[in-house]
């Protein structure tokens, strides 16, 4: 299987306060080794439908080799046995300048992955590192614009880990009600294009509550809108280095869209791990401001 080609870049001219710049990232991962479905927490999962967990390891080594090839930093977190989700690393730890606000999973089945992440932050040195007192699903319901962390609730983080973090990692939360079962985390209905002084960010509206939906046309205007053909292949599940937009394959429209705020998009093919709900950025935590 050949690592996917981006798409052409748009060049429609940007103000230079707007420009999209490539910064380097660094990236956590872990393997699909023990990939399989065996429950159902969420309406993306079936465990009556077979799994093909030699797919899963090939799509996710493609995933890893286009971080590396745009110039990212990727480190790997050893998977465990009995723990098939263990490869969502995104939903293990919230990494903001240093500080480690560790997950506390809603289901059982995937509460022990919360130490073994944990485990690995010690081990790397992490020693502002805090595990939640409440249910946090880190990554999964909190995204980072570089001035505010935006916070997802409504089906697995709870409200009260909102203030938690706001408290541990030192920064302003703002609070988003998700209404979706389909979409049961923030980063499967939003992500951020471009952090710093003047974010970016592309989501779904119909995946928020009313409220929300006003507060994110308030606090991003210019946001690009995904449509429901985009949400439902989990297309919003994508990860931004500033300028190249990985993607599921299947969000073509999202690309387009894409293209012409002059991002570039790379789609590559996440199929066999949709089937557990997951895409690019479930893949993917990434320790911010290191």
């Amino acid at each position: 299987m050949s690592v996917p080609t981006a798409v052409a870049p748009n060049t429609v001219p940007r103000p230079e306060d707007d420009a999209n710049v490539a910064t380097r990232r660094h990236y956590v991962m872990c393997p699909p080794e023990h990939f399989t479905v065996e429950y159902s927490i969420n309406p993306w999962m079936d465990p009556n439908t077979p799994v093909d967990t030699e797919l899963a390891m090939t799509q996710w080594r493609a995933l890893k080799d286009i971080y590396l090839s745009l110039g990212h930093t990727v480190e790997t977190v050893p998977p465990q046995p009995g723990l098939p989700d263990m490869v969502f690393s995104a939903n293990s730890a919230t990494v903001i300048e240093g500080k480690v606000l560790g997950a506390r999973f809603r289901s059982d089945e995937r509460a022990p992955e919360a130490e073994h992440f944990r485990r690995w932050f010690s081990t790397e040195g992490y020693r502002d590192l805090v595990m939640p007192s409440s249910i946090n699903e880190a990554e999964g319901d909190f995204a980072w614009t570089g001035q505010l962390l935006l916070a997802g609730s409504g089906f697995r983080t709870d409200p009260g880990a909102h203030s938690e973090a706001q408290e541990v990692l030192g920064v302003p939360v703002v609070s988003l009600g998700l209404t979706d079962p389909r979409y049961y985390h923030l980063d499967t209905a939003l992500f951020v294009l471009r952090k710093g002084p003047r974010p970016q960010v592309a989501y779904y509206p119909e995946a928020f509550s009313a409220g929300s939906q006003r507060v994110l046309r308030r606090l991003f205007p210019d946001a690009v809108v995904a449509d429901a053909a985009d949400a439902e292949c989990l297309g919003l599940n994508g990860v931004s280095d500033g300028e190249h937009v990985v993607l599921p394959s299947e969000a073509t429209g999202l690309a387009r869209s894409l293209e012409r705020r002059g991002y570039e998009p790379v789609l590559t093919d996440v199929s066999e791990l949709r089937k557990s709900g997951g895409g690019p950025k479930c893949c993917t935590m990434e320790l911010h401001g290191e």
